[in-house]
């Protein structure tokens, strides 16, 4: 029954959330982000009483169906909307509130080879934008939007905004970022350049004092040899 009643908050969730969507019909048919958490919900059940291969095999063919990809492990709550869906990709250790909206192409993501909770953790009332990325053991609070295309690698606090690579909190609890510089993406490459160009400039001095020293010693030298020479 728990589970009959949480589809059904699943579909008015969508009706809540798209304009778009105009009947109960076109809604069961048309929706892939619908068909891939309902899925996820049967799959997750299954994870759950430790049967084997199974969830992984439903969360492969809701994959192959709708290109959305849901760890069987992943606990998501209520009133979760994926609109569009097509390249989520949410992993095993995520935990996922209530009232969550994703858009296409988010990833729940870990960064590397750890065990144990390596991905995000959504809390409540969040809209993550069509591209962004959540990477790692990290907390997204309640009532937060992150920017389309984002990615963020750390906490985000209550009643935040963050955009940007990497992520950068510009909202806090309804008051501006003011230090934020729009106009400044990190560059790494540049970086690299600028820091390999400041070092040849260093060592370009480094040389050329040497070789002023050298230059002034052998003149010296020189100027000793002929006066002794000259017997003066």
């Amino acid at each position: 029954m728990a589970f009959l009643t949480r589809i059904k908050e699943d579909i008015q969730t969508i009706f809540d959330n798209d304009p778009a969507a105009k009947t109960l019909l076109e809604v069961i048919l048309c929706y892939p982000g619908l068909h891939a958490l309902l899925m996820h919900r049967l799959a997750h059940k299954l994870y759950k009483k430790e049967i084997p291969l199974l969830p992984r095999l439903i969360s492969n063919i809701s994959r192959i169906i709708t290109g959305v990809e849901i760890h069987p492990g992943a606990q998501i709550g209520k009133q979760f909307f994926i609109d569009h869906g097509m390249g989520v990709v949410i992993g095993e250790t995520t935990i996922i509130g209530d009232n969550v909206l994703v858009y296409q192409g988010v990833t729940l993501g870990g960064t590397g080879k750890e065990t144990g909770k390596r991905h995000p953790t959504l809390k409540n009332d969040i809209v993550v934008g069509s591209g962004a990325k959540i990477l790692g053991n990290i907390t997204i609070g309640n009532n937060v939007r992150v920017g389309a295309g984002s990615v963020v690698i750390e906490d985000v606090p209550d009643d935040s905004t963050v955009v940007g690579i990497p992520g950068r909190v510009v909202v806090h609890k309804g008051q501006k970022n003011h230090n934020l510089q729009h106009n400044v993406i990190p560059d790494p490459i540049r970086d690299a350049l600028s820091e390999l160009t400041q070092e040849i400039k260093d060592l370009k001095q480094i040389i050329k004092r040497d070789l002023g020293t050298n230059t002034e010693e052998n003149s010296n030298s020189e100027e000793n040899k002929h006066n002794n020479g000259s017997g003066i």
